[in-house]
């Protein structure tokens, strides 16, 4: 294949797992040479600087990632014009969202015909600089809009069949065995036969964090902090959700952002 822009690629590698950082780099040295993995960052300050230092001419770039994820990242980083592949084991209405908004990604595992066409369509992009600044307005419009599809429903089944709710009218997820209790904005409650791991990977990293082996909190709903109650994350509706000590240094230097 005719690839339409000088070799090799600079691109840098963002996730928090070494593993999946170490995995998708070996794939791109064995199937894809033309690219030049520059470095790799493990978290989105870590990204800030290597992109700033390294000047990577791509980003793969994983979604879900603690403290600041990859939106996020995005966000601060501004209208930064490079090609952005999206690596993600996130649900269908995130996958959606990218096919909608013609933006590429790689679903976890990884397929190295996948990464292929993901590599030849960075090359592409680097030849055509209208059509890169398109995606850059692409890619800024998907991670600004908390209407888009990322943050739209989650599937709740249980006794009586499923039912889908929009990620607003969640207030926090509480996790007892191998069900969880999602405590809704109106009061209401809905047990379900998910584990709370699954929720987790289906909610909108942006607007859900988990403070606790067996709580995940809106942050859309969070008020406040309180020490003198044990560690408890306050919401809007009176609620107190324990956060448990590992997390707590992360969660007070997230809020601290906002």
């Amino acid at each position: 294949m005719e690839i339409p822009f000088a070799m090799p690629i600079r691109a840098l590698i963002v996730d928090d797992e070494p593993d999946a950082r170490e995995n998708l780099q070996l794939m791109l040295e064995e199937h894809c040479p033309e690219v030049d993995i520059v470095g790799q960052a493990g978290s989105a300050e870590e990204a800030r600087e290597r992109i700033a230092s390294d000047r990577p001419q791509a980003l793969f770039l994983d979604i879900k990632m603690p403290g600041e994820d990859g939106f996020q990242l995005l966000r601060s980083l501004g209208g930064l014009e490079l090609p952005v592949v999206f690596t993600t084991a996130y649900d269908e209405y995130a996958l959606q969202a990218f096919k909608e908004n013609a933006l590429d990604y790689l679903e976890k595992p990884i397929d190295p015909d996948d990464l292929q066409r993901a590599v030849g369509k960075i090359a592409r992009l680097l030849g055509e600089p209208d059509e890169l600044a398109e995606q850059g307005r692409r890619v800024e419009a998907l991670v600004n809009d908390p209407a888009s599809p990322l943050s739209s429903r989650v599937a709740v089944p249980g006794r009586d069949g499923l039912q889908l709710l929009k990620q607003d009218e969640i207030l926090y997820l509480e996790a007892s065995d191998s069900y969880t209790t999602i405590h809704l904005t109106d009061g209401k409650r809905l047990v379900s036969s998910k584990h709370i791991r699954v929720f987790e990977t289906n909610l909108d990293p942006r607007r859900f964090y988990r403070v606790h082996k067996s709580y995940i909190v809106n942050l859309e709903h969070l008020t406040g902090f309180s020490r003198s109650e044990g560690n408890m994350a306050v919401l809007d509706t009176g609620a107190m959700v324990p956060v448990s000590r590992r997390r707590l240094p992360e969660f007070l230097a997230m809020i601290n952002t906002f």
